[in-house]
Parts: structure tokens; C-alpha cells; sequence
């Protein structure tokens, strides 16, 4: 098992396993005190911190070169988890147990996928009944597999599957699963919105694609060049590139070969350090084109790009900070109050439709019991915030509008805020409804 408990923010997992005792008065350790609303308990509240908890285990990168990827998760699925248990927690008849609390733990994957099924099994032993995972395609892809065998041989103590990030398309197509549920936009889905952009420039005629060598970023890859081939038969591929996955320290041989192609931007799906290291290596060689990015927008790459990225780095995204609409932006300034150091500056709307979805589900199944919060989750739909979703049953791919962004200086029209403190933000140019975003499957799914 690979649990982590350290210091600081993370020690508030003490506090959520031990009844989070924050909801009674009481600030929760390593943690900022929850608002003046929620210091004196209801009766429900109260009655929640006492019952039995609803075990979730997040199961991530919480080390290694990706850690910090892990732990702006964990931040985002804790912040949602602290809002559910602040009115109660789940709300379940008496005969299931009433109000029960829901208890987030850490399990480390290290980046590597026999790590990741290690810790599957140690949360199943540890009793987590939902598993939470999204910073790989490939990790998603054994754990989808790990638990249709475990949920088939042990019918009593089945677990269900929450995906926020994992995007290769073929996680709700052929590799579909009754207990997958997948909350982020896949590949096909963002490389779209991209395009919508991409279709409008004219001034566009070479592209550099490159990406991470794995299922994730060869999917990517092959989207855009399918795509471009579709709406921009133009615009000329003059470069098309994999690369190993958290292991490149130096991208300045890759930006050296970007420059001279004589791109004008480039195409990628990286993300975490892989993205910041490409993006900072390419502004010190001189190219000055543009990035069409999946997760340009945060996680040090704005404060790696710098000015040179105004106007030219552009990001798709469920949400973003500069959404227009009192809503959005009162949801993001709460955000920052509960974690307000700039490096903690990384809020993802579609986890919290999750962890809303999740707790909806469990209320209206009545029970924990796997397969009816699952048949519940099939039909869930969820609003925050202005923003919000509805889980496709056909091949449990959540259906949401998507926002194209593209970087700007924090100031200038439509970027109030900026991104980690670093003085640049997104300014929103598409916004894209549900309806337009949706793509078709290909999932046949044996149902319980």
C-alpha cells in the first residue's frame, strides 16, 4: 500500500477520516478554517460527522515528476468533498445508515501503472467503495480493467470508477465500462474546440505536432492530424513527433527542431512538467509562433511561455477562470480564498460536477450499494456555479460545454484574472455548447 499522510494540506486527510471535524466548529488540521457559514454544525451536519464515512481513494502521481499534478487534484476533489460534507454529506435513509460523510484518501501510483494496481488493492482492502484517477490514459485503461475483473469475482465489495483527466478516447469507446465514468472532455472532443479556432485562422499553414509517447498523447496526435486534414487541408504538417513521458529533462533538441521546420505553431496534448520544460525551451530558442495546447493554462506554463506567449498560446478546457458571468467568477474568488498561494492556483469545474454527481447518485440510489449508485450515476446531471453536465448513459461520457481561451496579460479586456500569479491570464474567445461538443462512440457495454 501507498498511502500518504504528509504535513501541511495533506494532513487534512487525518481530519476527514476522523468524522471532519472542521464541519463541528473546529478548524481541520493543515487546513484553512472552513467560512463563518458553515463554523456552527446543523443537526444533519452533526449527525453526518458521527456515521460511518463513504471511503473515496484518489489514486495519483503524488511523487516523482508529476507530483504536482497529483496534489492540484487532490486540492480541487478535497475543496468539492469539504462543500458536500458542510451540508450534511449524503443524505441516505435511516435504513441505509442517514447522513454519512464522504472521506477522501491518498494513494500513491508514482507515475507507474503496477504501482497504481498496488494501490487499487489497498483501497478496496482499506474499504473505498469509489476510486478516483484521471492524471494518465494509460493508468485509466489497467484500472478499468483491474476493477471489471475484481467487481466480476468479488460481488460484494464492488467499486466504482471516477475519471476527471484520463482522455484517450478509447477508454469510453472500446474499452467502455459499466463502472467507468468519465467527467473531462476526451481527446477527440478538445482536439475539436481547438480546431474551431484553428479553422478561423487564415494566416495558419504549417503546424509542428508532437505529444507524449502513450496512448493519451499518440491519440492527440493522430486527432489533429485527422482534423486538420478535414477543415484545414491547407495547412501543411511539418512535423510529427512522440517523446518519452516524464522522462525528457531538456527539451531544447525538440525546440530546436520545431524552430527550424519554420512552423508557425504547434500542436500538443502534454501536460504537467513535459508541457512547462517544451514551452520554456522553445521561447529560449526563439520560436515565436503560436501553441495549441490542451493544458496551456496552468501548472507554470503561462510564467514559462511569458510575454511571448500573448495572443499565441491558446487552451481548450471545461472551464475557465475568465468565463464571463457573476457565477463563474464568484466560484473562482471562492476557490482562492480556501487556497489562496498562487502555486495552489489550479481549479478544474469539471471535478466538482464529480464529486456533485457522485453525491447526487448516492442520494437517489439510497444506498452505497455499487450498482445502484451506478445505474443512478448513468442518469446523473449537475449544476454549479452557471456551469454544468449530463452523464451519457450509452457510453458514460459526461457531456459538457467547453471553452476555447487564449493568453493574455491579467488586465487586458476579459482577463481579470490571471493564472498562479504569474500576470497572465485566459481570455475566453469560443465557448462551445454541450450539444455542439459531443462526439459519437462506439461503446457496447454489458450492463448489471
Amino acid at each position: 500500500m501507498n498511502k500518504l499522510n504528509p504535513a501541511g494540506l495533506k494532513s487534512g486527510v487525518v481530519a476527514l477520516r476522523r468524522g471532519l471535524c472542521a464541519l463541528a466548529g473546529a478548524a481541520t488540521v493543515g487546513l484553512l478554517p472552513l467560512t463563518a457559514a458553515h463554523a456552527q454544525p446543523t443537526s444533519a451536519t452533526a449527525a453526518a460527522t458521527q456515521a460511518r464515512p463513504v471511503k473515496l481513494a484518489l489514486i495519483e502521481s503524488l511523487s516523482g515528476p508529476f507530483a504536482n499534478t497529483g496534489e492540484a487534484v487532490f486540492r480541487n476533489i478535497f475543496w468539492a468533498i469539504e462543500r458536500v460534507n458542510a451540508r450534511g454529506g449524503v443524505q441516505l435513509p435511516v435504513a441505509a445508515g442517514g447522513a454519512r460523510p464522504l472521506a477522501l484518501e491518498r494513494y500513491d501510483s508514482k507515475g507507474q501503472n503496477e504501482e497504481a494496481l498496488s494501490a487499487l488493492r489497498a483501497a478496496i482492502d482499506d474499504g473505498a467503495q469509489v476510486v478516483l484517477q484521471g492524471n494518465s490514459s494509460s493508468t485509466a485503461a489497467v484500472l478499468i480493467e483491474a476493477i471489471n475483473k475484481h467487481n466480476e469475482r468479488e460481488p460484494g465489495k464492488r467499486v466504482l470508477f471516477l475519471n476527471y483527466s484520463a482522455v484517450d478516447p478509447i477508454l469510453t469507446n472500446e474499452k467502455c465500462s459499466f463502472w467507468h465514468f468519465r467527467f473531462d472532455a476526451h481527446a477527440d472532443m478538445r482536439m475539436a474546440a481547438l480546431m474551431e479556432v484553428v479553422r478561423e485562422d487564415k494566416t495558419l499553414k504549417s503546424v509542428y505536432l508532437i505529444g507524449q509517447d502513450y496512448s493519451f498523447g499518440q491519440a492527440v496526435l493522430r486527432e489533429a492530424k485527422k482534423q486538420l486534414a478535414a477543415q484545414r487541408p491547407d495547412v501543411a504538417v511539418v512535423g510529427d513527433e512522440l517523446h518519452p513521458v516524464g522522462r525528457v529533462k531538456d527539451f531544447a533538441p525538440y525546440a530546436v527542431k520545431i524552430k527550424s521546420s519554420g512552423a508557425q505553431a504547434v500542436v500538443t496534448g502534454n501536460w504537467g512538467n513535459d508541457l512547462t520544460l517544451l514551452v520554456k525551451a522553445a521561447r529560449e530558442v526563439g520560436f515565436d509562433g503560436s501553441f495549441f495546447t490542451f493544458y496551456g493554462n496552468a501548472l507554470g506554463a503561462p510564467a514559462a511561455i511569458g510575454d511571448a506567449g500573448v495572443g499565441k498560446v491558446v487552451a481548450v478546457a471545461d472551464w475557465l477562470p475568465n468565463v464571463p458571468g457573476a457565477q463563474s467568477e464568484a466560484f473562482y474568488r471562492s476557490f482562492r480564498a480556501r487556497f489562496p498561494k498562487p502555486e495552489d492556483d489550479y481549479v478544474h469545474m469539471r471535478m466538482q460536477l464529480m464529486v456533485e454527481a457522485l453525491a447526487q447518485s448516492i442520494e437517489r440510489a439510497g444506498s452505497t450499494d455499487v450498482v445502484a449508485v451506478a445505474r443512478q450515476m448513468e442518469k446523473a446531471s449537475v449544476q454549479l456555479a452557471g456551469q454544468g453536465g449530463t452523464m451519457r448513459a450509452a457510453d458514460h461520457q459526461f457531456q459538457q460545454a467547453l471553452a476555447v481561451g487564449v493568453m493574455d496579460k491579467k488586465g487586458a479586456p476579459g482577463v481579470k484574472f490571471d493564472v498562479e500569479g504569474s500576470g497572465y491570464g485566459f481570455r475566453v474567445v469560443r465557448q462551445i455548447a454541450a450539444a455542439k461538443a459531443q462526439q459519437p462512440h462506439s461503446c457496447t457495454m454489458q450492463r448489471f
